[in-house]
């Protein structure tokens, strides 16, 4: 059965470009970001690694460790680094799975047959730190992922996760929350005591508790 939200991450010993792993180990109490590529050495993966090495001050701020995998062998995954590094202007910060039998991409789902029988679709898992599955993500081996979006979500998540709030659509950090329906007038007085903007009863907007 495919993984769902609320799920517990599939723990799992592996081989990276920085050594062995124990996933939830590797975790520790920090935010994780796990995405798949169906194969090295591919255009748009390797546009992709190059702008998530980039990214990665972002995903440290928000205490997040990124890892990769693809179902290639360790030693395609370090001489893929060195085109990377040379096409994209970013070495890979961030390990890299090698999983040529399949393990992990098998707990986690990431082959498709209707996609590929034996290359892994462009999944991402956003997990958090109680090893849960707060966010999934597929996308076709053709569209290359929007990595700001995945940062915009995990600034929701993290904000929701802390503070009894919804955010809207396009929201971006900083942007007015929603207060959630479980919360009522009365609550929300004692938390938002300088006040809401009600468009209906089911729609209050608040600013933002932090950021």
């Amino acid at each position: 059965m495919a993984l769902q939200l609320g799920d517990t991450a599939p723990d799992f010993e592996a081989q990276t470009t920085e050594g062995p792993i124990r996933f939830h180990e590797w975790l520790g109490d920090s935010w994780g970001v796990l995405f798949s590529h169906p194969k090295n050495f591919t255009p748009v993966c390797t546009t992709e690694l190059g702008a998530t090495a980039k990214l990665k001050p972002e995903f440290e701020r928000r205490n997040v460790k990124v890892i990769g995998l693809s179902v290639d062998p360790l030693d395609a995954h370090e001489a893929w680094s060195k085109d990377i590094e040379e096409t994209q202007g970013a070495a890979v910060n961030f390990p890299l799975i090698a999983d040529p039998d399949r393990k992990v991409a098998g707990l986690y789902g990431m082959i498709h047959p209707k996609a590929s029988d034996t290359l892994t679709v462009r999944s991402v898992f956003v997990i958090g730190p109680d090893k849960k599955i707060k966010l999934s993500l597929t996308y076709p081996a053709s569209t290359g992922r929007n990595f700001d979006e995945i940062l915009r979500v995990i600034d929701s998540l993290q904000l929701t996760s802390e503070h009894q709030v919804a955010t809207p659509a396009n929201w971006k950090s900083g942007d007015e929350v929603i207060i959630v329906p479980s919360v009522s007038n009365e609550d929300a007085k004692k938390k938002y005591p300088e006040g809401w903007r009600e468009e209906k009863p089911y729609l209050r907007y608040v600013s933002s508790p932090r950021r």
